[in-house]
């Protein structure tokens, strides 16, 4: 699944890798693999269909 930051647009786009309870493994184009707490943070998906 493809994400955004909501408040970190700057990372672009990221792939998901995992989820594990409220943790979520995402790689971003601009900001590596990072560790996103969902109980905080609500990643944007991004449509794929275009």
């Amino acid at each position: 699944m493809r994400v955004r930051h909501p408040d970190r647009p700057d990372w672009g786009e990221g792939q998901v890798q995992s989820v594990i309870g409220d943790r979520i493994t995402v790689n971003f184009e601009n900001a590596g693999k990072l560790l996103i707490n969902a109980a905080l943070v609500e990643l944007e998906i991004v449509d794929s269909r275009s």
